[in-house]
């Protein structure tokens, strides 16, 4: 592993473009080995801190960049075209960077701005872990089994996550959990993971996945491990934690919170389908079969279906710009319409994704070449929260007023 350089200062917007078409092709030559071994890409995060991409969130005046959605979605966006799994990586920490910067935030201001250095000192990464065996996703409501025990001026807490995304090179790990008091309180243990080893917390290597294989979205297993009192950053009632699509009241910080997630993540899974589609533009213009006397791209079949893909893109660029542009102004998506735009930019990347597939035969699905990947990797953007039953349900009683 690389070693990151110490404290980078943000990119500045007028060289954005000139640093991410520099580390691209950096990001994209080693995407396919690290999918096929299903190993995670540290020397991409050490390039992106020494690139100053990773606190391009954090606000200014704690060093970040201060990047609205528009940045933060154009900078996923390309890393994604790239290297999808290093990009969902990405995209977890600054979704947690924009959490805890938000003004209405719980976090005590000595905790967050000890998270803000260490990403701009060390580009540490952060997630929130939550999935677990039992529990499942707590979007769908339910007690989390991670317990939180109150030790003299510590927490101590045990328990099982999955699908933690970034897991072998998270600093931070921003823990779902219950405590064990007689009326439980719910809500987010920071614990802190020094690297590589910190005693107590474990990682099992159980991410053996269809596609993003090189995200390290293993199970993380923590044992008695003990934090200080004021890392528990935000537990509350569980009554005071409402389950995503139930009835609630959407306050400016879920609605922020949500088009964020909605944006970024379509973002990316949007520029898997863009590689998708370049690919196979490339293999269409090149592949001129002997009875063809010339290249595919000159068969009308083939043309009207690269058109059908562009119609397809072209719908998920002006819903991802509108929704990125309507957040930054401070007018975010409802929660419902945040739903459809997942459910809208991801059917259009999957479909795209599918047609490249049809045309290119044999061809896109061989391990020579990248379109198989990036097919294995659009289809995860189904399972993220929220899902596509739960959206189109909210959908479905908002439109009958039900």
């Amino acid at each position: 592993m690389s070693p990151a350089p110490l404290h980078r200062l943000p990119t500045p917007p007028d060289r954005l473009a000139e640093v991410l078409a520099a580390i691209a092709p950096q990001l994209a030559a080693s995407a396919a080995e690290h999918d096929l071994q299903g190993s995670f890409p540290h020397d991409n995060f050490a390039l992106l801190h020494a690139s100053g991409l990773i606190a391009q969130v954090i606000p200014q005046t704690h060093g970040g960049g201060g990047a609205g959605l528009q940045t933060a979605r154009r900078i996923i966006a390309s890393i994604a075209h790239a290297d999808a799994a290093t990009a969902l990586v990405l995209t977890m920490t600054y979704l947690q960077h924009r959490a805890i910067a938000r003004a209405d935030t719980r976090w005590p201001a000595h905790v967050r701005q000890q998270v803000f250095a260490t990403a701009l000192n060390a580009g540490a990464l952060i997630n929130a872990l939550r999935v677990e065996p039992d529990l499942g996703t707590p979007a769908r409501g339910g007690l989390p089994a991670t317990v939180a025990t109150r030790v003299g001026n510590n927490w101590r807490i045990r328990g099982r996550k999955l699908y933690s995304t970034g897991s072998p090179a998270l600093r931070w790990l921003a823990v779902w959990g219950r405590t064990d008091e007689a009326e439980p309180r719910v809500g987010i243990f920071l614990v802190p993971r020094p690297l590589p080893e910190t005693p107590g917390i474990r990682i099992e290597e159980t991410w053996n996945h269809l596609g993003l294989r090189a995200s390290g979205s293993h199970d993380v297993v923590l044992e008695d491990v003990e934090i200080p009192l004021d890392h528990a950053v935000d537990i509350r009632p569980a009554a005071e934690w409402v389950p995503h699509g139930a009835a609630q009241a959407d306050t400016g910080a879920q609605l922020d919170q949500q088009a964020w997630m909605t944006v970024l993540l379509g973002s990316l899974y949007d520029a898997v389908a863009q590689a998708a589609r370049d690919w196979l533009v490339a293999f269409l213009n090149t592949r001129a079969p002997a009875n063809l006397g010339g290249p595919l791209a000159t068969l009308p079949r083939m043309q009207e279906a690269v058109g059908e893909i562009a119609a397809a893109l072209r719908t998920n660029r002006v819903l991802l710009d509108h929704a990125a542009e309507a957040a930054d102004a401070g007018s975010p998506l409802s929660m419902t319409d945040s739903g459809l735009l997942k459910y809208t930019v991801t059917t259009n990347a999957i479909r795209a994704v599918e047609l490249a597939l049809q045309l290119s035969g044999n061809h896109g699905l061989s391990r020579h070449n990248p379109l198989e990947r990036h097919y294995r990797d659009v289809l995860c953007s189904r399972i993220h929260t929220p899902q596509n039953d739960s959206i189109l349900l909210a959908a479905g009683r908002t439109a009958l007023g039900v």
